[in-house]
């Protein structure tokens, strides 16, 4: 009998980036009764850390609905994620769209960024839609555990690389393209045990933000998305099995989220025909919780 307040079987990975395979249960990247109504068609979209988690859901979220799509993913432990995010991509996509590309990338390095864009506009010949999701997370006890060397990678992944793709995208960007940018409910309430992460999550807001403002004259519309607590890869490669098992239980809501309810947004903010009146702004999938951003 699961003890009050459980929402998952206790499990526990022992590196990040997480992995979606053997997650229990899997998270549900799409709903049977979304319709699709080519809201991206003949779109472009490149996803960064698109292999699992809200990553994956956005990725097959776009495919149904017209989009052609790349993502990338972490070598070596993300593989066979990667893989399965391909198949279901083609599965899931259009006839006209082309098949997607899964790159492999450490988006930690400037060099790096570069390589996948243009690996994505040989392919494609442009980027009409730019997801910046990578991310990673560690959790502390103490503000001594961080040492510079942890804090200069998180903040590799989770924003040096927002600016550094984005830097190179915007080359192939032109008017009615869209950025949007994933940060979390942290960067709004905080969390004690996710120091380096939260700030991270908060300079993507300011990024957000800003970008929109630098980038409105040229009619490109700059989102972000601040998930609550979602059930990815992240989680078992975090915590502990026990906070593992209660993950989502202090929302509203009672419960975590799948990415299959977050995805939705992205399309949202991709397509111009729903929100071409939105830049600089972010949405909130988080339970119930009131951030007031």
């Amino acid at each position: 009998m699961a003890s009050q307040g459980q929402q998952f079987p206790p499990q526990k990975q022992a590196a990040q980036p997480g992995k979606e395979h053997p997650m229990e249960p899997r998270p549900q990247f799409t709903k049977p009764d979304y319709k699709p109504s080519n809201k991206l068609h003949g779109m472009v979209a490149l996803v960064t850390g698109g292999d699992s988690g809200i990553g994956r859901a956005v990725c097959h979220s776009f495919a149904m609905e017209g989009a052609t799509v790349a993502f990338t993913y972490v070598k070596a432990r993300e593989e066979k994620d990667a893989q399965e995010t391909v198949q279901i991509i083609k599965q899931s996509k259009t006839s006209d769209a082309k098949d997607p590309l899964a790159i492999v990338a450490d988006l930690g390095f400037e060099e790096n960024c570069k390589k996948v864009v243009d690996e994505v506009v040989n392919a494609f010949g442009r980027i009409d839609i730019l997801v910046n999701n990578s991310a990673e997370q560690h959790k502390i006890l103490s503000l001594e555990e961080i040492d510079e060397q942890r804090l200069e990678r998180v903040f590799r992944t989770n924003i040096f690389s927002y600016f550094l793709v984005t830097k190179y995208a915007l080359m192939h960007m032109k008017e009615g393209s869209a950025i949007i940018n994933s940060t979390s409910v942290t960067a709004y309430k905080g969390n004690p045990k996710l120091l380096d992460y939260s700030a991270t999550k908060g300079a993507i807001v300011a990024f957000t933000r800003g970008l929109a403002l630098h980038l409105v004259n040229r009619g490109i519309r700059v989102n972000g998305i601040a998930p609550g607590p979602i059930w990815t890869p992240l989680i078992p490669a975090s915590f502990s099995e026990d906070e593992v098992a209660k993950f989502g239980s202090e929302t509203p809501m009672k419960r975590a989220g799948q990415p299959n309810e977050v995805a939705p947004c992205y399309v949202f903010l991709a397509c111009n025909h729903c929100s071409s009146y939105m830049t600089g702004q972010v949405l909130h999938p988080n339970g119930g919780t009131i951030v007031n951003g």
